[in-house]
């Protein structure tokens, strides 16, 4: 794997667990609705409707850093070389190949007669 591939697959991953931090911070739709009867819970630290505005503007901009990043991913990861297989870089694949029974004459088996 490039250097490339493994630093975005970590950004991915920080990406991935802030974006689900953020959404796990925001208040639900009926979540407002006990702030009119007393609830207090409009009181925050970014004011009534501020937090709404900053979360989900903020959620917007990670979940579009995650979907270029994913497309990128996919990107290098068609790219990779195909040719290539995990079995051909084995030692095993290596033995068999410099030992070939067919060139063998003094074997143990009997050939049969054409």
């Amino acid at each position: 794997m490039s250097m490339i591939f493994i630093v975005m697959l970590g950004v991915q991953i920080v990406v991935a667990i802030l974006l689900v931090g953020l959404i796990l911070l925001q208040q639900g739709k009926g979540a407002t609705a006990g702030a009119s009867f007393g609830g207090g819970a409009s009181e925050t630290v970014f004011g009534a409707r501020g937090s709404a505005n900053f979360l989900s503007r903020t959620t917007a901009v990670f979940a579009t850093i995650f979907l270029f990043n994913s497309l990128f991913l996919g990107y290098l990861f068609s790219n990779q070389n195909r040719d290539s297989s995990i079995l051909d870089k084995t030692p095993i694949t290596e033995a068999v190949e410099k030992v070939n029974p067919a060139d063998e004459k003094d074997t143990d088996i009997p050939l049969l007669p054409n």
